[in-house]
């Protein structure tokens, strides 16, 4: 008799009902909700550690479940970001205009806004007409469109020269990286269309809504709690059945796997996109709560520290990767944002914000010699003793 999938997978239905309460409790405290227990910032933190948690998610399938070590990850996010970017700032910045030479004698002509909505977003790299790449900048549904497709046709495209060419290994890492560099040194350019190192600025500000900020960062926590149930309960279906069986047999004995007939490479091309796809969404997410991107956000370092985050939680598994993300990123805010108390040791003074990559890395070190499975292992830990298995 097959079962079904939540009788199969518990730990997804726990997972849930833990996001479902943790969204419901922090919607009430919040400010938005009218208690104030916690901060419109804090709201905002959360939400953007739970899109960070949806990439973890997607780093974990193709790293934990399918052993392709990903160091280009974050170039998705990245531009999943860039997409709904474009939209929020040329939509915004449409509207000021529009409201600002409404005030003149004489109408404004189409072409005159749009030669003002060019000056105003490109003026600040010395350009006023609008790239290609910004064609359909004033269409919503489009961009939406784009924050999966450009990053799926990027990892669709990148991973078939990769992976028909049967890189593996470390070596794949690398290109991963190179790609993730060029991306970004691209980006940096001011003729890339996407204003160089200034970025996009003033996302936070949805066009034509009114509503306070304390509301609109309720909204984009809900809407990235949803992301990540949903992302979670996608991935969490996809590695249960046959697919994930074959890509936990390619990760452990690639050559076994294409001796039984299967098509490795067509395989693990499906999980790149796939995974790109679903951190686009994430970006897409995140940066309108963060308030601006730049180039600096696609830099290779962003999809170590990803890797980092997965390993810690414990790779292999998905509410591993999801409890070391959320733990290693509200830790970091809280040292890296002067919350932590220097310590004074008289002779020298720690001051966190100086330390915390240097704990982190110690961290990563740490969990790769003795806890292999990082912190989910503790979960597992207690799991065996509840059921009174010896450990």
């Amino acid at each position: 008799m097959n079962r079904s999938f939540i009788a199969r997978n518990p730990s997804v239905l726990v997972f849930l009902a833990l996001l479902g309460l943790f969204t419901l409790v922090v919607s009430v405290l919040s400010e938005g909700f009218g208690v104030g227990l916690i901060s419109t910032s804090f709201v905002k933190t959360l939400g953007k550690t739970l899109c960070l948690c949806l990439i973890a998610v997607a780093m974990d399938l193709i790293w934990g479940y399918a052993g392709i070590l990903s160091l280009g990850h974050f170039a998705f996010f990245g531009l999943g970001g860039y997409m709904v970017g474009m939209w929020l700032m040329y939509e915004r910045t449409r509207q000021i205009v529009v409201n600002s030479l409404a005030e003149g004698v004489l109408p404004p002509t189409p072409e005159e806004i749009q030669a003002a909505i060019g000056n105003q977003i490109f003026g600040v790299v010395g350009s006023s007409e609008f790239p290609l790449i910004w064609f359909f900048a004033d269409s919503l549904v489009l961009q939406l469109a784009f924050v999966v497709l450009v990053p799926g046709v990027l990892a669709l495209v990148f991973g078939w020269l990769a992976f028909r060419s049967r890189v593996t290994g470390v070596y794949l890492s690398i290109l991963t990286q190179a790609m993730t560099l060029g991306l970004s040194l691209y980006l940096f350019q001011n003729a890339s269309g996407l204003r160089g190192n200034n970025g996009l600025s003033g996302l936070q500000n949805l066009p034509g809504v009114t509503a306070p900020q304390s509301a609109v960062s309720l909204w984009f926590f809900w809407a990235s709690a949803l992301a990540l149930g949903l992302g979670y309960l996608l991935v969490a279906w996809v590695v249960s059945g046959k697919f994930g069986s074959v890509i936990r047999g390619i990760r452990d004995n690639e050559a076994r796997v294409r001796f039984l007939g299967y098509s490795v490479e067509s395989y693990k091309l499906a999980v790149f996109t796939l995974t790109a796809c679903i951190a686009g969404i994430a970006g897409a997410l995140y940066y309108p709560q963060a308030g601006i991107i730049n180039p600096a956000e696609v830099a290779p370092i962003a999809s170590i520290y990803l890797a980092v985050w997965v390993a810690i939680g414990g790779r292999g598994r998905l509410y591993g990767a999801v409890i070391g993300t959320a733990f290693v990123s509200l830790v970091s805010s809280w040292f890296t944002g002067g919350q932590a108390p220097d310590v004074n040791l008289g002779f020298y003074t720690i001051k966190w914000v100086d330390w915390w990559l240097i704990l982190l890395g110690l961290s990563f070190v740490f969990v790769t010699l003795y806890a292999p499975r990082g912190m989910s292992g503790l979960i597992d830990l207690l799991v065996r003793k509840s059921r009174g298995e010896d450990t």
